[in-house]
């Protein structure tokens, strides 16, 4: 029997894997279950074959075949196509061994057809003499769809590979012949052609739509059919077949996907599902859903409740879509609602609940409240998910912040006014999301627990229909740029809150809310709220300070001055005669300058218990350093406190959060906080009188944040009927002028991080490398070589089954194959900088070496473009000259020669 392995036998070399292949396909006419188990097991043997003979292969801890894959310096030497090949076969031979799930026969035939990629590869890569393969099923085995029982097939899966050597032991037999076949490979890998087969509609199906569907739980033949037979469609013969029909458990149909081929764009298929649905709607008496699919892209749509179709991240479970369906007739309108006075009482706050559900009425998911600090947003969120609930719009509910202690806070908020609402804190390791209705997070451990958190049976906990509603605590766009990838991935409702004034809101947050500018779902602000009585207004003590403004002139100071500046900054060789206002750091925190904010707070800040005690304060410190030394001051200065009227928290000390309790409590102490951050933002406590700004703050909402640590009502506080009525600030730093001038701060962009500036850089002079003028020269097309390599290496490196990769993972694989590097344009640019640099990790930790990085590969794009360069130029040139006085330092001295090149170098 003739079989497309054959040419393997042929040749001595590959008898470690041939007999298996040429196996699997005669076994298609025993069963689809057993050539998807030999199929596996012929690919695990091929790979292991490939790290016996390949010198420049690392073996991973394990040497299963699933790690060996995975294992970067394979990934790096592989075609990248054939890598979702190697996992789809790896994966059916999987489901055939270890669930029981029936095994179709064109599945066995689509790993088939990927074993026989990956050994037409290596007889590429290997071979002495190679000549292109095409697979031809024409010759396979009929059979039926005989079913084998489970346990005769882990029979077969256990015998096979119980003889095999460790592959450790396999590589030291090897060492000579391994260098002989790598330099075999990169020969070959010059002289010859590889093509991958384009993959057609069914394949597609069988690689990434069918892959996702099992991702989400659904069985095909189980749950899931497929080609369903339909009736009413317009044309001659009035059939059709849906692609797949999701069915719930009741035996109706949940939802139509309409499959298209990868390269095609999804949205060809959109009328034509929704015949479909037309078709089961008028058989079933009911609407089925709607997903559109080409494996890469995925459009929802639920048109009986009028919503437009949307975009999203993969399929949903049953149980989200039967959710989804049981809400046509659950759902009760959002009108008339009762808003619960013991959660909210206030007007404005049942003003912002009705706001929002007017807003969901008309269909809106997005949701921006802006609301002044202290005037009970957190409280407004809970009564929206109060009526939410009853109303049967949200059963699981997402709270995002920013820090911990803003997520526990939270929690207990929920806790307290909801206690029917099971909360998890996804940061405490005593709560179990699974059983919990609302989670609590920061955007990091979230980001985190979408591809590791599993349910009980196994299965990803967090699939992207899981959450209806998600909520963020003080939203901005730098927070959105982030972090986008959660809210991109979950299909759920979003509310935002923050504390901006409307106006001073950039334009930027407003477009991830699908709102005009200035004009948010809600607003109530500081002033209003002051004037209602709901908040205290400040007083504001500014303290200038032009060394803040325009930094330090030696030639200015005075001879005392002079003195001092020379004492402090006498060993550092980076302070020339001017330090700019972002460097005066060490002159503006030294103990006089500390001393003087100190002995002004303890004077002028507001008092309680009749004036003989400081009222609550908060200090606002640059950094840990700063606070320890503010800490140190205040305890020489005023010892007759004791050492707990004063206190640093930040994220360097442990139990912080039992402190921030402490400070919470209005009869203990410490009376003042010195906070690196962990105050700034989101603590609730009334009792705050002061605040101290001691460092320069550049962003308006956070500005705005700091403020509203004061505006809180507190009865009493000054003494029986002396109610709070103002809180006082100093600012030291300059901050409320600076604010003045620049009404929306510094942030005038959303910034890159440094390793996407690095791979974007090197990817623009890629592409001004493919000019004429430089092709031809072999220094720069090796240049330019190299720098691909580089940056394909990276891409071919991430990681498949994260979130983020599935997101983008059309331009992943595209920007996988060596010949989308050849001739970059301006749309391929735009790609890169969107959907590839943003995934990519830093290969070095140093910081300071990959910012040394992209400060050389900026001059060289900058070379390249007939720009200025004379900035980073003189940086490089600054660096050698001084590292030219440190040869005393070994690994300084090995480079002696190159620090003594002039800047034209």
């Amino acid at each position: 029997m003739e079989t497309n392995f054959d040419y393997l036998l042929k040749k001595e070399e590959y008898a470690d894997f041939a007999k298996q292949a040429v196996e699997a396909e005669k076994s298609l006419s025993i069963s689809p279950a057993t050539c998807a188990i030999l199929s596996r097991r012929a690919l695990e043997l091929a790979v292991r074959f490939v790290f016996s003979y390949d010198a420049e292969l690392s073996l991973p801890y394990r040497d299963n075949v699933s790690s060996l894959i995975h294992e970067p310096t394979f990934r790096r030497i592989i075609e990248p196509r054939l890598f979702p090949m190697l996992k789809y076969t790896i994966h059916l031979g999987n489901v055939a061994v270890h669930t029981n799930n029936n095994i179709g026969r064109d599945e066995a035939i689509i790993a088939l057809r990927d074993l026989f990629e990956f050994c037409d590869w290596i007889d590429y890569s290997y071979s002495r003499e190679y000549d292109e393969k095409t697979y031809d099923e024409s010759i396979l085995a009929s059979g039926n769809e005989k079913r084998i029982k489970a346990d005769e097939l882990m029979k077969l899966y256990e015998g096979l590979s119980s003889k095999d050597k460790k592959l450790e032991s396999v590589l030291k037999e090897n060492e000579e012949l391994r260098e002989q076949m790598t330099k075999k490979r990169s020969q070959n890998v010059k002289t010859r052609e590889f093509h991958v087969d384009t993959i057609s509609e069914a394949e597609t199906r069988k690689r990434y739509i069918d892959v996702a569907l099992k991702e989400a739980g659904w069985v095909i033949g189980r749950n899931v059919t497929e080609e369903e037979p339909v009736t009413g469609m317009p044309n001659s013969t009035g059939t059709g077949y849906v692609d797949y029909v999701l069915w719930g458990k009741d035996n109706l149909p949940l939802a139509v996907v309409e499959a298209k081929k990868a390269s095609v764009d999804a949205m060809v298929g959109s009328q034509q599902a929704k015949l479909y649905a037309d078709c089961l709607q008028n058989k079933y008496n009911r609407r089925p859903l709607i997903f559109i699919t080409n494996g890469f892209e995925f459009f929802y749509t639920n048109d009986y409740m009028g919503y437009p179709r949307r975009e999203v991240s993969g399929f949903f479970t049953q149980e989200e879509l039967q959710l989804e369906m049981d809400g046509r007739t659950s759902r009760i309108p959002l009108e008339n609602i009762r808003i619960s006075d013991d959660i909210t009482n206030r007007p404005y706050q049942k003003e912002a609940v009705t706001a929002v559900c007017d807003a969901i009425t008309n269909k809106h998911r997005k949701m921006l409240i802006v609301q002044a600090t202290g005037s009970g947003k957190t409280r407004v969120s809970i009564s929206i998910v109060d009526v939410l609930r009853r109303h049967n719009y949200v059963k699981n509910i997402l709270f995002l912040a920013d820090r911990k202690a803003l997520v526990k806070q939270a929690k207990n908020n929920y806790t307290n006014l909801l206690p029917d609402l099971s909360c998890c804190n996804l940061l405490d390791n005593k709560d179990d999301p699974e059983s919990c209705r609302m989670i609590f997070s920061t955007y990091p451990t979230m980001m985190n627990a979408i591809d590791e958190r599993k349910n009980k049976y196994g299965e990803k906990l967090f699939s992207p229909g899981h959450f209806q509603l998600i909520i963020c605590d003080e939203v901005h766009r730098s927070i959105y740029k982030k972090y986008q990838e959660i809210f991109e991935y979950f299909d759920a409702m979003l509310l935002g809150m923050t504390a901006t004034p409307k106006n001073e809101i950039d334009k930027n947050t407003y477009g991830v809310f699908d709102l005009e500018r200035g004009v948010p779902t809600f607003a109530y602000e500081l002033e209003k709220a002051v004037e209602e009585g709901y908040l205290v207004n400040y007083s504001t003590l500014e303290y200038k300070s032009k060394i803040m403004e325009s930094g330090i002139h030696y030639d200015e100071l005075s001879d005392e001055e002079k003195e001092e500046y020379e004492d402090t900054f006498s060993d550092d060789d980076t302070v020339g005669d001017d330090i700019s206002g972002e460097a005066v750091n060490t002159w503006l925190f030294n103990a006089d300058t500390i001393d003087k904010v100190l002995r002004e707070l303890m004077e002028k800040g507001l008092k309680i218990e009749g004036g003989d005690k400081l009222g609550k304060t908060i200090i606002f410190a640059k950094n840990s350093l700063h606070a320890q030394a503010i800490v140190e001051r205040f305890n020489k200065l005023f010892p007759e406190y004791g050492g707990d009227f004063i206190k640093r928290i930040d994220y360097s000390i442990k139990y912080s959060d039992s402190l921030i309790d402490e400070f919470s409590t209005s009869d203990k102490m410490p009376q003042i906080a010195v906070s690196v951050d962990m105050l700034d933002t989101g603590i609730d406590i009334p009792e705050i009188l002061n605040l101290v700004f001691f460092k320069k703050v550049k962003s308006y909402a956070k500005f705005w944040q700091m403020i509203g640590r004061g505006t809180r009502l507190c009865p009493n506080l000054l003494g029986e009927g002396m109610d709070k009525e103002r809180f006082l600030i100093f600012d030291f730093c300059n901050n409320f002028e600076y604010f003045r001038v620049n009404k929306n701060g510094a942030e005038n962009g959303i910034t890159e991080s440094l390793n996407e500036k690095i791979y974007n850089t090197k990817a623009q002079i890629v592409r001004e490398l493919q000019a004429p003028v430089y092709s031809g020269d072999e220094i720069y097309a090796d240049y330019r070589k190299s720098l691909v390599d580089d940056l394909k290496k990276d891409v071919i490196s991430l990681n498949d089954d994260s979130f983020m990769v599935k997101r983008h993972l059309r331009y992943v694989e595209f920007f996988r194959a060596s010949s989308s590097w050849d001739n970059l344009e301006t749309i391929e640019i735009s790609d890169i900088r969107e959907h590839i640099a943003p995934l990519i990790r830093p290969k070095k930790e140093d910081e300071l070496a990959r910012r040394f990085d992209y400060l050389v590969y900026s001059i060289d794009l900058g070379l390249l473009q007939s720009k200025s360069i004379q900035s980073p130029v003189n940086i490089v040139v600054q660096t050698a000259e001084k590292l030219s006085a440190k040869y005393s330092i070994p690994q300084v001295e090995k480079k002696k020669g190159d620090y003594r090149k002039g800047p034209d170098k």
